[in-house]
């Protein structure tokens, strides 16, 4: 009787091991999951007739314009323009900082 008990015993004390062992650890850990990725920083329109244009400048063409309250989702900036995309409307426009509150 005592042989019997024996195998399953020992297969459960392997398990236990397995369970609580380094690398099982490291798989179940919340820590070894992947970040979420960090939504982009919201900006706002802060006045009416405000132009987005193809690039960070002047010299690039107007696409469009936007009134006060309209937001935008940052998604870069370069000198005193940000990228973004608008809600509701077309992405990777460019608003000068001055038009914005982020």
């Amino acid at each position: 009787m005592m042989k019997k008990m024996m195998p399953a015993a020992l297969v459960l004390i392997a398990g236990i091991g397995l369970a609580v062992s380094p690398a099982a650890q490291a798989v179940q850990s919340p820590a070894a999951a992947p970040a979420a990725k960090a939504p982009a920083a919201v900006c706002t329109v802060n006045d009416n007739g405000v132009n987005f244009r193809g690039g960070p400048g002047n010299e690039y063409p107007v696409l469009g314009q936007v009134n006060k309250g309209q937001n935008l989702n940052n998604r870069g900036k370069q000198g005193n323009w940000v990228m973004g995309d608008l809600w509701g409307g077309p992405t990777g426009v460019w608003i000068h900082v001055a038009y914005l509150n982020c």
